[in-house]
């Protein structure tokens, strides 16, 4: 009677186990990534009042099986159902990540590692990401400073969001090109100032600035000149003209063009003398005379006029010797045809059967012309904030586009658009987790960078590891070590998904199954106590 009573105790005390893994499981129905534990139970100890005989020869007698009592149940081992994977729950956040796969995210509270499968985080007030519910640091790989790429050494805190990872920083522009169409019909191209395309670059401090180029039509077929106007800044200041002086575009060139120069209102050649007026103009001052006729005095050595030169033959002089030459006539000054023009710059060559880029200055392996802008120096010291740009013209072509030209200048190398294109300085707008665990920086100069990578641990026996409360596991001697590395989450078909955390695996039907069947047996349990309670009554009893 003692024996079946104390058994009964003790499938009491089991089932009070049991129940009380049921009610953990219950309780934790909601907490992030937690595993369901689940309990077997196994029996206490036999007491043997006979043991087992073997059958006799001697005297033909059978054997005899053992007499055994039990003494009751014990709990036989707690599982945690580490590997089942539980729902997805989207948040949206971006530093919520989710773990498909068997691995775990690494994260130390600065003197020892844990391992979880909450994907919880955020970056904290030192730029780390770290876990929302403790603040231990979520760990990782860096970058290597020499390569860029990812070194897999040992974990380390990652650290995103460190002052030097939230600027980009600028570069100088080198590479540009144009593309698209240049109509030989088009009004723009054929007028005097030319056509203009802007192409805007960046120095080495990331300034912006706008070289204004003009394409000028000329009188040889597929052959169009090209200057450099000016060089504005942010602000369409130019350059100052010092500078402007010192920067290296093209060569003398001579552009074959008739262009009509005129008188303009309020002036008249009066015999030998310009007025305007009526009042005399100085026609030994280059500006005054080159603003009779709209031009700049630079004008007066850039067109060239066509005059007789002895018999049968002509000679061309420059606007300036042109109007100064008394021998000339008046009327022949009042309307002038220049022939040529001088410039310095380019010239782009088309064929004109094909209208397909050839080069340029005539040369057909050479497809790019340099803006030398390092030839301007940043102050007292000879380096420029400036780099040569290369610019490439390959892409052009010369067709009928009903006289509208399409030609863009874009920075950047023809073949591959992001080299070259020079950029300002970046502020961090955003960072992306990819599914391996690489973490990307986004800079509003259209530059990103790679911050580190999420490592992750994986264990030959992952029920093995020790739960630590705060959804934290420790490695133990039947999980296996961690080797202080970690792999790359993708290594065994493993991935991250963000804006996303996984769920607890706590299946609630199942859950009040076993409640169901708990209550049973501990209830039949109880009645064991019962009875043999009754049983030892009875036995007072035989004594009144």
């Amino acid at each position: 009677m003692m024996r079946s009573m104390y058994s009964g105790v003790a499938g009491l005390k089991t089932h009070q186990t049991k129940m009380d893994v049921i009610g953990n499981n219950i309780a934790n129905v909601n907490t992030t990534a937690y595993k369901s534990q689940s309990i077997t139970f196994s029996e206490l100890m036999y007491q043997t009042t006979q043991s087992a005989s073997g059958p006799s020869a001697t005297t033909g007698k059978g054997g005899v099986n053992a007499r055994q009592i039990g003494l009751g149940v014990k709990s036989g081992a707690i599982n945690t159902s580490i590997s089942s994977q539980g729902a997805t729950q989207t948040t949206n956040n971006p530093f919520d990540i989710r773990i498909t796969g068997d691995a775990f995210f690494v994260v130390s509270d600065g003197a020892r590692n844990f391992f979880t499968r909450d994907g919880s985080f955020y970056v904290d007030g030192g730029g780390n990401l770290a876990m929302t519910s403790n603040g231990y640091n979520v760990m990782g790989w860096g970058v290597d400073p020499e390569t860029g790429n990812i070194r897999q050494d040992n974990v380390q805190p990652l650290r995103i969001m460190s002052p030097e990872n939230m600027t980009y920083p600028p570069e100088a522009t080198t590479k540009a090109y144009l593309a698209g169409i240049i109509d030989k019909n088009d009004t723009n191209v054929n007028s005097t100032s030319g056509m203009n395309r802007n192409l805007q670059f960046y120095d080495s401090l990331g300034y912006s600035y706008t070289a204004r180029l003009n394409f000028k039509a000329t009188d040889q077929e597929g052959v169009f000149a090209l200057e450099l106007g000016n060089i504005l800044d942010s602000d369409n200041n130019p350059l100052p003209e010092a500078e402007m002086n010192k920067l290296q575009f093209g060569e003398g060139i001579t552009i074959k063009k008739e262009t009509s120069i005129t008188l303009a209102t309020g002036y008249e050649w009066d015999g030998t003398t310009l007025k305007k007026d009526g009042n005399n103009v100085d026609t030994t001052d280059d500006a005054a005379l080159a603003a009779a006729y709209g031009l700049t005095a630079a004008d007066l050595t850039k067109y060239k006029i066509e005059v007789p030169d002895g018999a049968d033959k002509t000679k061309m002089v420059s606007l300036g010797e042109f109007l100064k030459d008394t021998n000339i006539g008046t009327d022949q000054k009042t309307k002038i045809t220049s022939k040529e023009q001088s410039a310095q710059g380019f010239t782009v060559n088309y064929d004109p059967t094909n209208g397909k880029f050839i080069g340029i200055n005539g040369v057909s392996t050479q497809p790019t012309i340099t803006l030398g802008l390092s030839a301007i120096s940043s102050g007292a010291g000879t380096d420029s904030r400036f780099e040569d740009i290369e610019i490439d013209f390959s892409t052009t072509t010369m067709f009928n586009n009903a006289g509208s030209s399409t030609l863009a200048a874009t920075t950047g190398d023809v073949v591959n658009k992001s080299i070259g294109t020079g950029r300002k300085l970046g502020e961090m707008s955003g960072v992306s987790v990819q599914d391996n665990g690489m973490i990307y920086a986004s800079y509003d100069n259209g530059q990103t960078r790679l911050l580190g990578q999420i490592a992750v641990a994986e264990f030959a026996n992952a029920s093995g590891l020790q739960k630590e409360g705060d959804n934290l596991y420790s490695a133990t001697l039947n999980s296996g070590e961690f080797d202080g590395i970690g792999v790359d989450v993708t290594a065994n078909g493993g991935y991250l998904t963000t804006g996303v955390l996984e769920m607890s695996n706590v299946d609630l039907s199942s859950e009040f199954t076993e409640m169901i069947t708990t209550q049973r047996g501990f209830q039949a349990n109880s009645r064991i106590i019962t009875v043999s309670d009754t049983l030892l009554e009875e036995l007072v009893n035989l004594k009144r």
